[in-house]
Formats: C-alpha cells, structure tokens, sequence
C-alpha cells in the first residue's frame, strides 16, 4: 500500500501566489441538515495558485483566512524542506488550538505541498503518495432535511440508479423556530419509504448531525432498530466520547459513525475506545494529511470500518490510497453543483471514481474561465516574497 507518513526533505520555496476570490456561487437548491442551518451556496469562495521554485504551480481551494494568515508567511523567501515547512506551520497554530481554522490551514498547506512534489516527481499525486490503483470506492448521499418524502426518494433512487451500493441522507426532523421539537415519526416514516422505493440490495444510511441528546439518539436507534440502517452518523454532540460509551452500554445495536468535525489523528482513538464503529475523517478539515493514514490504520487494528469526507473530486485522490470497502463520500446536493465548475473531475460510476493518471500532480482544476462567464469571479490578486 505504500507509505504511512509523508516525509519529504524536498526543499521548497514559494515564489508567488494568485488568489481568486468568488461571490457567492448558488446552490440549485438550498440544503439544509438537522443542526446545521440553510445552505445556499456552494461553499467554495476562494481559490489559490502556489507557485515554487522550480516554476511547479499548485491549485486549491483555500478560505480567505488561509490569504491572510498563512500567506504572509510562507512568502517570505525562505527555503526549507516538506518537513520543515509541516513542523513549522503546525507547532505555530499550537495556541489557536488543533480544532480551529488555523489547524485547518496546516492542512491545506499540506496538499498544495504535496501537489508541488507530485508534479516535479512527474507523477499523478495518488501514484506519488503511494496508492498501488488508479480508482476510489465511495457512496453517494445527500437527502436534505428539507425535502419532501416524494423528493428524497426520487433523489436516493437516482443515486443507487448510479451503481452507489449505499445511500445516505439527512435525519433529525423537528419543528419549532429552534428545532426544539423532535419529529422522529417523520425520519422513520422517509426511511421506510426510502426502502419501499430502493428495494432490499441497496445499503441505507442516515447522518445526524449531532441532533440529539444520548436520551433522544437511544430513542431514534430503537425506532430504527429493525429498518435495517447501515449505519447512523454522528447522533450526538461529536466530542461526547462518554456519551457514545453510554449509547452502547444501553444496547444499542446499529453501527455508528462519527469522526468528520474532528481535525487529528488523536481525536480518533477516543472513538475507537468508546464505541464508534465507523471512523470519517474528512479531507479538507485535517490538520495532518498523513492522520488519514493513521486513522485508516487504527480502524484496521481495531476492526473498524474507514471512510473518508470531503470535496471528493479531491477526495478519490486520497482515496487511492485506501482499501476496496474503504470509501470515500460523495455528497451530491452541495459536489455536484461544484464540479459542474471544474477541470479533470474524476469519474463516478458504479460506486467508484476512476483517477486520471495522465497528468502530473493533482490534476483538479477549478474552471476559471467558467466561473468568470458566469459572473461569479469576485477579483484576483498576486502575491509576492517580501
């Protein structure tokens, strides 16, 4: 399978940076989950081109704090190695915590560096990393919680349509201007219909968000018990690791799943201790990339299953590196609308991405030219070494 660190002494110095700034691209439709309120635009506003030393340009999405936090100092003329420039910029986010956006910037920093090396190495950055196959197994979901019953099912039976051996989508109902009242009648009521509309083949899953209490998730998985879930994601607050202890002290019989609002590799071991069946780090929330080698690797210890979140046209990339039944998610309802707005996409058919191999690095691009036909570029600014 390759490495399970990445540890490069490549020196690198950054030389220049473009930053594309959006406004705000719309959604078709407004998503929205159980906690998280309404979602209507994608949530791409920014996008960075990294320029090294030896003319390599990385491409990647970026946050405008990632602009203005990391870029001051990473242009600033020094060279130092892969390591040097992972050890640095993390050990100085050390006091904003391992859970902030500084720690997600790390991240960031991380694949563009990666991207940078892949494309010197003259390598796709899935092949460069390690991965000994050119494809990623995923599952599609969505399934807002706003959708109407007819709606949610035509949108699952469309997925599985797709060759997607699960299907995931929002629970959680409720009504009240803080949705304070549970409505589980309804989430068992989508769920069974789901299942009329899918038939027995298709796997099920359903995310929470964190909704509910333990009292309340214990309630739901009883209510669920015989519907044949796959799995139920995230149904309590994601650090209550005591909580899930609880959940399964009651005996509660469904596999669970959490792990996409954590940031590093720590964060997991907990889950692993305490009950959750299915570990989800995500992508684009990472302080370390290599953590989702070792998340992957203490799931496999562990008896565990892996997966993985995040923008998945990035996401199959790293994806390469994981194991058959080792999937990554592929979000429909908020992806979709965003790789209509990219270069060299990768593939989904029949539960797995196809990678392109052809070109160096990662080969993702957001659509530039597009996004400005559209009337969504906002503005571009150079940046250089002081």
């Amino acid at each position: 399978m390759g490495i399970s660190e990445f540890s490069f002494e490549d020196p690198i110095q950054f030389t220049k940076a473009v930053f594309y700034h959006f406004h705000p691209i719309p959604l078709p439709k407004p998503f929205r989950d159980a906690t998280g309120g309404m979602g209507r635009f994608v949530p791409e506003r920014g996008y960075l081109e990294l320029y090294d030393q030896e003319g390599m340009c990385a491409h990647y999405t970026v946050s405008e704090g990632f602009v203005k936090d990391f870029l001051p100092q990473i242009l600033n003329g020094e060279t130092k190695s892969y390591n040097a420039w992972k050890k640095t910029m993390y050990w100085r986010i050390r006091n904003t915590g391992f859970q902030s956006a500084q720690a997600v910037n790390c991240g960031t920093l991380e694949i563009m560096m990666l991207d940078l090396l892949a494309q010197r190495a003259g390598l796709p950055i899935h092949r460069f990393m390690g991965a000994d196959k050119d494809w990623a197994a995923a599952y599609k979901g969505g399934g807002a919680i706003i959708r109407d019953d007819d709606e949610l099912c035509e949108e699952m039976a469309r997925y599985a349509s797709e060759g997607t051996a699960t299907v995931k989508f929002k629970v959680g109902s409720s009504s009240g201007e803080l949705g304070e009242v549970l409505d589980m009648d309804r989430d068992v009521r989508r769920i069974e219909k789901v299942r009329a509309a899918l038939g027995p083949d298709v796997g099920i899953a359903v995310d929470c968000n964190q909704k509910f209490t333990v009292e309340q998730a214990y309630e739901f998985c009883k209510k669920t018990e015989n519907l044949g879930l796959e799995w139920i994601e995230e149904p309590i607050h994601s650090h209550d690791y005591n909580g899930i202890k609880q959940l399964k002290d009651m005996g509660v019989k469904q596999r669970l799943a959490a792990g996409e609002s954590m940031r590093i590799y720590y964060a997991y071991e907990p889950y692993a201790e305490k009950g959750i069946d299915i570990l989800q780090p995500s992508l684009g929330r990472m302080t370390r990339i290599d953590d989702l080698l070792k998340i992957r690797d203490l799931a496999r210890r562990c008896g565990l299953e892996f997966q993985s979140g995040g923008r998945a046209a990035y996401n199959a990339y790293f994806g390469a590196l994981y194991g058959e039944n080792e999937r990554i998610e592929f979000h429909a309802p908020i992806t979709e609308p965003v790789h209509d707005l990219m270069l060299n996409v990768p593939e989904f058919k029949d539960g797995r991405f196809t990678l392109q191999t052809d070109i160096p690095g990662m080969p993702v691009r957001m659509n530039l030219e597009k996004i400005e036909a559209l009337g969504y570029m906002d503005s571009r600014t150079v940046y250089l070494p002081k």
